[in-house]
Parts: C-alpha cells; sequence; structure tokens
C-alpha cells in the first residue's frame, strides 16, 4: 500500500511539471475629448478608446511538453463614458479563441479573432497602428475580425512567415455563402517588414462578394519608421464613404489597438472598385513620439467619390504604462463622398477631428 501511494505522488508530481499554466489579466483604459467638424455639424463629445479600445481581457497558456502548448484569450471591449459593452454589446466582443502551438510546425487557432489581412494594416502599413483621428481605417477596409474563424499562424523561417485563415459561413445548404477567406505572407529582415496580404468576404447572396489586396512595407532609420501600402479593393465596402469591419498592438507610435465599431453594412454595387495608397511616418525620441500620415482613396466607379485624408498625432509617455495623446486629421470628399474622421473606437461623423486624451495599460 505504501508503494501505492509513492507511485500515485510521483505520477502527480510529473504531470504538473508538464502541465505549467499561467493566466493573466490585462486591459486597457483610454478616454478623452474629441472635436468633430464638418459631416453633421459641429461636435464636442467624450470618446472612450480613441488610441486604443478600452478592454479587459484573459489570456492563459499551458506548456504541454514537447515543445507544445495551449492557449485561450477572451478579451471584453468597454466605453469608457458610459460604462457599455463594446462591439455591439458582445460579452468577449474583442476576442475569444482557443489555440495550440508548436515550436516547429506553427500555431492553430479556432473563435472569434483579428484577421491576417487587418494584422498588415495595423502592424506594418498605418503608422497610427490604427488608432485615434489619423488612422488609416478611415479610408481603407479594415477586414478587422473574422467570426467562426479557424487560423494557422506558421513559424518564421528565414525571415519568411504566413497567416492563414478561414471563418465558417455556416449557411445551412451552402457552405460558401457568408464565409470569409483571410491570408498573409510576410517577410521581416532587420529594418525592412514587407507583407502581402489578401481578403474575401463572401455575402448571403452570390452577388455581393468583396475582395481586398494590398502590399504593404515598414522600414525602420533609427528613431524613425517609413510606412507604405497600396490596396486593390473590389465589392462592397469600397466605394461611398463607409467601410466595413471594425477597428487592434501597432508597430507605431500606438502600442496597443482599437477595439472599433461595426460600419453601416455593405455599401457600393457589385463589382465597384476603388484603390487606396498610404504613405507615413512615425518617430520616437524618449517620451516623446510623433506620427503622420497621407491616405488616398481613388474611387474606380463613375460617381468618382475620392477621398484624401492627413493626419497627425503626438503622444507623451508618463510612465511605461501611462501617456497623454492629441492628434488632428482631415478628410477631403469629392463627388459626393462622404468619408468621415473616426477613432479605435469610434467611426465619427465629422471630415475633420481634434482627438486629446489619456491612455493606462492595465
Amino acid at each position: 500500500m505504501k508503494y501505492s501511494v509513492t507511485t500515485s505522488l510521483l505520477a502527480l508530481a510529473c504531470c504538473t511539471a508538464q502541465a505549467q499554466s499561467a493566466i493573466k489579466v490585462y486591459g486597457v483604459a483610454d478616454a478623452g475629448l474629441v472635436i468633430e467638424r464638418g459631416g453633421d455639424g459641429a461636435t464636442t463629445k467624450v470618446g472612450s478608446g480613441l488610441a486604443s479600445g478600452s478592454r479587459l481581457g484573459f489570456k492563459g497558456t499551458e506548456d504541454l511538453g514537447n515543445g507544445l502548448s495551449a492557449g485561450f484569450v477572451l478579451e471584453s471591449g468597454v466605453s469608457i463614458d458610459t460604462g457599455a459593452s463594446g462591439q455591439g454589446g458582445l460579452t468577449f466582443g474583442r476576442q475569444s479563441y482557443v489555440s495550440l502551438g508548436s515550436t516547429t510546425l506553427g500555431t492553430i487557432s479556432a473563435g472569434r479573432q483579428y484577421s491576417p489581412y487587418y494584422k498588415v494594416l495595423r502592424d506594418v502599413a498605418d503608422p497610427f497602428g490604427d488608432g485615434l483621428a489619423g488612422q488609416a481605417a478611415n479610408l481603407m477596409v479594415p477586414n478587422a475580425r473574422m467570426d467562426n474563424a479557424v487560423v494557422y499562424a506558421t513559424p518564421a523561417l528565414a525571415g519568411w512567415s504566413a497567416n492563414l485563415a478561414y471563418g465558417a459561413g455556416e449557411v445551412a445548404g451552402n457552405s460558401t455563402r457568408k464565409r470569409t477567406l483571410s491570408g498573409a505572407v510576410s517577410y521581416s529582415a532587420g529594418p525592412l517588414a514587407v507583407s502581402l496580404a489578401h481578403h474575401r468576404r463572401e455575402d448571403a447572396l452570390a452577388s455581393t462578394h468583396s475582395r481586398n489586396s494590398m502590399l504593404a512595407a515598414r522600414y525602420t532609420l533609427g528613431a524613425y519608421q517609413l510606412h507604405a501600402a497600396y490596396a486593390a479593393n473590389r465589392g462592397m465596402g469600397t466605394v461611398g464613404g463607409s467601410v466595413l469591419g471594425t477597428v487592434v498592438t501597432g508597430t507605431g507610435v500606438t502600442t496597443l489597438a482599437g477595439s472599433g465599431t461595426s460600419a453601416a453594412g455593405p455599401v457600393g454595387a457589385p463589382g465597384a472598385a476603388s484603390r487606396d495608397l498610404l504613405l507615413g511616418l512615425c518617430a520616437t525620441f524618449g517620451p516623446h513620439s510623433f506620427a503622420g500620415s497621407v491616405v488616398q482613396h481613388a474611387d474606380r466607379s463613375a460617381a468618382d467619390k475620392d477621398a484624401r485624408q492627413y493626419g497627425v498625432a503626438y503622444l507623451y509617455a508618463l510612465s511605461k504604462r501611462t501617456d497623454v495623446y492629441t492628434a488632428y486629421a482631415r478628410i477631403r470628399n469629392t463627388n459626393g463622398a462622404a468619408f468621415t474622421v473616426g477613432n479605435a473606437s469610434d467611426d465619427g461623423k465629422g471630415h475633420s477631428a481634434i482627438n486629446i486624451g489619456l491612455r493606462h495599460l492595465l
């Protein structure tokens, strides 16, 4: 009997050693003043999540041994100004997924997640890291989140990596309806990062698909980062001043990304096309960070609803976890285009906006 008890204790100790786990509670509290002009008229309001979407999250990992690990993320958006839940009231609307990773084979995850296309826009293309008034998503389609998604991320090999995602449409009798396909191939070596991304969303009706392709590059030169991107869009979400998707960790001046809000829905006739061009710069000197960009949206339809955005931002780090910021952006719409200046958590209602706020990382 004594031998049996000792053996059980040894077996329990061995399992514990191979199942090291860690759970982390994290979050962002971000709020500030938004001053909008144009559109429906002058508006001054208190907003939540201007630079980064306010949130409360839980994530965990477990070491399974032999280079394997399991993990999960549950992240809820919060509107600091009202206390309401973000993402339309979803409990964990920002992210909710479970993952299995291998040091040699990569990571596969399932649940509500950011698309590979969006990660390229956020991390490579946009010097604002998809936050504040000058964010690229004011004119460019972000394609941020995917429901019912299975995502596979390869390990990096000689600087190359890939990220592939499939979002099930879950329409009975037709597996292609409402499904989403997204992918990106990236190369990173030294100061250079280049990514090619593609996103395809298929609506319930066969005639209303959308396709977005983007080539983005980021080059680091000392304290400066140069950003450039070119996107080709076809189908819904490409014209008229409203883009689809929701708008989160940037490599520019914003360290975490926004929760975003969904735009009004599909816009643009089937087959409508547009092109986007972004040029940007960000720089960091001690506690001071600066960002600026120009984004040109060229509508290829007969309506010719073009738009151009100019944006600048300044952030001052009070500590490693707290900063204050201000940003300004203006959009020039032509031929009836109605793009508006938003931020990480709001689509905005004006053609220009000023942000002044405080962000604290929990």
